[in-house]
């Protein structure tokens, strides 16, 4: 990558508002990234503490939370630090680093929703040999394909927008350095990228959307097969808020990316990528696991094993 220009750093504009309203959505921030953190890593811990929740569902689940956990702590901090000391600049290459991973969680996670879908196809359809069908090579390959195929992305959309030159003004319309609000400061010819972004954002949502509704579709069928009320409710309760949790994430991504340049509003685009960016990892918690009976179990457990190595004498007398 290189810059032409003299331009050595940019200004995150973010929401131009009071004084005053600036504290309160410092502090609406800082909530939903404190709760975004400890939901996320909590998970992450729970999985790898409870050997009831080895198997490769669950660690698909504490791959994602960790992912979002990430893919938040790219953003969020920098915003907060806008918000509290007024210190909207970021360097170049400042610019380029948070614009690389986030690109990179963020198509890392369309992959993995994808993979994720699949393992719940299989779980729910071939429950009796899913562990052989998803073994130790294939989830682990799964995961591993997710983040090479987001790094490479990132890299390409990063080494393609900070190759323009910067010229005229430095200040971003924007509350993180993503590409339409760049695309627009430079004053090199931006064709070339507007084309990438579009025809590469479209192919990895067509593969991965593609992905999602198939496997769903299969397990709307495989639900539909079940004969008990109770079980099939259950499995298909879960399974929708799955989707909605991958229909609002992807819903968003197109909003985003994939429009004609000329139809891009810079403040429409900031609202919506901070709703992917902010919003949804501290759903993903909500979604995939306050629904879920095992991960409830074994932060049941988990709490008592506490409660009873604080007091053992509750234990003691218990028994």
């Amino acid at each position: 990558m290189h810059n032409d220009s003299t331009i050595i750093e940019f200004v995150l504009m973010g929401f131009l508002v009071p004084e005053e309203l600036q504290i309160i959505l410092f502090w609406l921030f800082l909530a939903i990234y404190l709760f975004t953190l400890v939901g996320n890593l909590g998970i992450v811990g729970l999985v790898r503490m409870d050997s009831r929740l080895h198997n490769p569902m669950y660690y698909f689940l504490s791959v994602l939370s960790f992912l979002d956990a990430c893919y938040s702590s790219v953003v969020t901090p920098k915003m907060l630090l806008n918000f509290l000391l007024g210190n909207k600049s970021i360097s170049f290459s400042g610019c380029a680093t948070q614009m690389l991973f986030f690109l990179s969680f963020g198509t890392t996670e369309s992959f993995l929703l994808a993979a994720m879908a699949y393992d719940h196809y299989v779980a729910i359809s071939n429950p009796l040999l899913y562990m052989a069908i998803i073994s130790p090579r294939i989830y682990v390959s799964l995961i591993i394909g997710s983040y090479i195929g987001g790094l490479l992305n990132g890299i390409l959309h990063t080494a393609a927008t900070f190759s323009l030159s910067f010229c005229g003004s430095n200040e971003i319309r924007h509350c993180f350095c993503d590409i339409p609000p760049l695309l627009s400061l430079s004053c090199s010819d931006t064709h070339i990228n507007e084309l990438l972004l579009f025809n590469f954002v479209s192919a990895i949502e067509v593969l991965t959307v593609l992905i999602v509704i198939i496997s769903y579709s299969y397990i709307l069928a495989a639900i539909l097969r079940i004969h008990s009320v109770q079980g099939r409710h259950k499995a298909f309760s879960t399974c929708a808020s799955h989707l909605a949790g991958v229909t609002i994430y992807h819903s968003t991504i197109l909003a985003t990316y994939v429009r004609p340049s000329s139809s891009y509003n810079l403040e429409h685009g900031m609202v919506v990528s901070l709703f992917y960016t902010i919003v949804i990892p501290v759903l993903n918690p909500v979604i995939y696991s306050l629904r879920n009976k095992d991960v409830k179990d074994a932060f049941k457990n988990v709490l008592e094993k506490e409660l009873v190595h604080k007091n053992p004498t509750r234990n003691e007398f218990t028994v």
